[in-house]
């Protein structure tokens, strides 16, 4: 079986390779279709998310965030703006489901916004999240690690035409113009900065399906991810096969003592579609102490090859030890 495997993703590595040659000049065709194909509509870009995570216990918690106004009159075509808010219950206690539907929150008028470096409109926004509880009825005993919020922005036209997440395109999200229109602020418990970074040698504690994963003994680098309660650290996925793939990200989420691993995390090999990692099937996660007086080991369970895309995954447990 070792063998089959290793044919396959060989041969899928050729393929991949195959790619990157006429990706070459992708940067530059996203960018002309999405000119071409926006004179009717509208786009809100991202310009700086500055908080997207909601601590507890900390008194000024806030989401917040910059955006650009974009349109074939270079923003003039836009009213207003309307922020909405609603709430994800993702606690798993057992307890009532406390999901609230979105909410409009505020119009923001065009006529409070500023030009930006790109003599495009701009403006600002920010919400506190006691606002947030107090404006869906909730209390901060209602909420825990993992819970979200939802933020989603709406642009008016004036000509009555609107726009927001539903009309978005993967061009639109996935490239410069970077506009998500929903955003999902959540609530974290805080990791210090200094806590679980640094070197740590990677082994498995329990085997993966094609054997370990990353190696045994792998020296990593942990560090913070896009929010502080992330940790990533790059490895190739097995090097045993010696196959020729490079390093691939791998994302843990430190939610609240409990290591969430988010779904379709790509492992940089194929048989077919793809091998990815994500959270594990009918087993707990890994957890940590909360309040981290020791960062010297963190254990995490996860699953290898979600799609079985090479004839079958696995429940997997890896170990991070700091040196």
């Amino acid at each position: 079986m070792m063998k089959s495997i290793n044919n396959k993703l060989i041969l899928t590595m050729l393929a991949f390779v195959t790619m990157l040659f006429n990706a070459c000049d992708e940067g530059d065709a996203v960018v002309d279709d999405v000119v071409a194909n926006t004179t009717r509509g509208a786009i809100l870009r991202t310009v700086n998310l500055i908080s997207n995570e909601l601590p507890i216990g900390v008194a000024d918690a806030e989401f917040s965030v910059e955006l650009e106004v974009q349109d074939e009159e270079n923003g003039a075509l836009v009213d207003n703006i309307e922020v909405y808010l609603g709430f994800r219950d993702n606690s798993d206690d057992g307890g009532p489901d406390l999901d609230k539907d979105e909410i409009l929150a505020t119009t923001l008028p065009s006529s409070s916004f500023t030009i930006g470096e790109f003599d495009l409109p701009r403006t600002s926004y920010s919400i506190p999240l006691t606002d947030m509880l107090s404006s869906l009825g909730l209390s901060d005993t209602d909420i825990d690690g993992g819970d979200q919020f939802t933020v989603r922005f709406e642009l008016v036209l004036t000509d009555g035409r609107r726009f927001s997440f539903a009309d978005n395109s993967g061009t639109l999200t996935g490239s410069f113009f970077s506009s998500p229109f929903l955003y999902t602020p959540t609530v974290v418990c805080l990791v210090p900065e200094d806590k679980f970074v640094g070197t740590y040698i990677l082994s498995n504690v329990t085997g993966g399906p094609f054997g370990t994963t990353w190696g045994q003994g792998t020296e990593v680098t942990l560090s913070v991810g896009e929010v502080s309660t992330q940790r990533v650290f790059s490895a190739t996925y097995l090097p045993q096969f010696a196959i020729g793939n490079g390093p691939a990200e791998f994302v843990m989420d430190l939610v609240c003592g409990e290591i969430i691993i988010p779904t379709g995390q790509s492992s940089g090999l194929q048989c077919v579609a793809g091998i990815s990692f994500g959270p594990p099937k009918g087993e707990p996660n890994g957890t940590y102490d909360v309040a981290i007086t020791d960062d010297s080991v963190l254990t995490f369970a996860f699953f290898e090859d979600e799609a079985d895309d090479c004839g079958g995954g696995a429940n997997v447990i890896a170990e991070l030890v700091k040196q």
